[in-house]
């Protein structure tokens, strides 16, 4: 009889053990994607400012700031990672598009507003490269504590799933390049 509570003691311990470190799995994935939500944001913020500087410069260069607008619009209303991951591909290939036309326009180019926005673009890359490899790191223990035997006898006892991974297309992911 004392075996018995031995083992269920242990047994207890154990699932208490797995339940504690599977909440702070899903609380680090959480964690992470709201670092990634603020640089987002902070990217989607500089958008509008951004698209504002090359129109007074490039106006002809409409379908490219609508494009890029309305990217940012779809981007905003996604909550899914990976469909967000394809929308934040898009936004930032016509982003790169943008800081590119400095090089046809040189009054963009010495305009120390635009300099300043494509400043503040390559400091939100980089603290959004970063942040998605927190994000994907925390994603990648969680899914392991998950799917782990015996873990995933508490983890689907109490409802801990998977995450989805935020994931960069190839080569996609390089910050926009600052000056000529």
């Amino acid at each position: 009889m004392a075996w018995l509570v031995v083992v269920l003691g242990v047994g207890l311990s154990w699932a208490v053990f797995a339940f504690n470190r599977l909440v702070r799995l899903r609380n680090q994935v959480r964690a992470g994607w709201s670092d990634i939500d603020v640089q987002l944001m902070r990217r989607h913020d500089l958008v509008p400012r951004l698209v504002e500087a090359v129109r007074a410069y490039a106006g002809h260069e409409k379908a490219l700031l609508e494009n890029v607008t309305e990217l940012r619009a779809r981007a905003l209303a996604t909550s899914s990672p990976a469909a967000l991951a394809g929308l934040e591909r898009e936004l930032e290939a016509g982003l790169g598009r943008l800081v590119v036309l400095n090089e046809a326009y040189p009054e963009l180019k010495a305009s120390q507003n635009f300099l300043k926005l494509q400043a503040d673009l390559v400091e939100v890359e980089d603290h959004l490269q970063y942040a998605r490899r927190f994000y994907n790191g925390a994603v990648r223990a969680n899914n392991d504590g998950v799917q782990r035997f015996p873990d995933l006898l508490v983890a689907r006892a109490f409802g801990f799933g998977e995450a989805e991974f935020f994931e960069a297309g190839d080569g996609g992911r390089q910050a926009p390049r600052v000056g000529g």
